[in-house]
């Protein structure tokens, strides 16, 4: 059950910020202009060029990988995967903003979470399940 929680708190966590981006979240989205500006502060390190691809890259990652946890498929993959998008971010987010950043929004804590339930061998109630037996 712990697995199940795990896998759809992260799916849930990467769809809301999406949501906001797409202004899905009403007055309370950041939308796709404001996502541009905080991507191009966040990836402080990176060409101006780079922003618009990084912030496609980053959300067609998060909707591929909810996506993926949420229904429970290849979800070692996708954990490890989710993993390491975040702790991208976390690192991102520390080199432009400092560390308090990623800590206060507990970019670290989705990382690790990721990282655990890339760990786990069984997923019950999911379609990893359900192709093994």
């Amino acid at each position: 059950m712990q697995q199940l929680l795990l896998r759809l708190a992260l799916s849930a966590t990467f769809l809301s910020a999406v949501a906001s981006r797409l202004g899905l979240w009403g007055a309370r989205s950041s939308g796709w202009k404001g996502f541009l500006d905080y991507t191009a502060q966040t990836c402080s390190w990176a060409p101006a060029g780079w922003i618009p691809f990084l912030a496609v890259a980053a959300t067609t990652l998060e909707v591929v990988l909810a996506i993926l946890l949420f229904v429970g498929y290849q979800t070692a993959w996708a954990a490890l995967g989710s993993a390491t998008l975040t702790i991208f971010f976390a690192l991102s987010m520390a080199w432009s903003f400092g560390l308090k950043e990623p800590l206060d929004y507990s970019v670290f804590v989705f990382s690790a979470a990721a990282l655990l339930l890339s760990s786990l061998k069984d997923f019950p109630w999911s379609i990893d399940q359900l192709l093994t037996r």
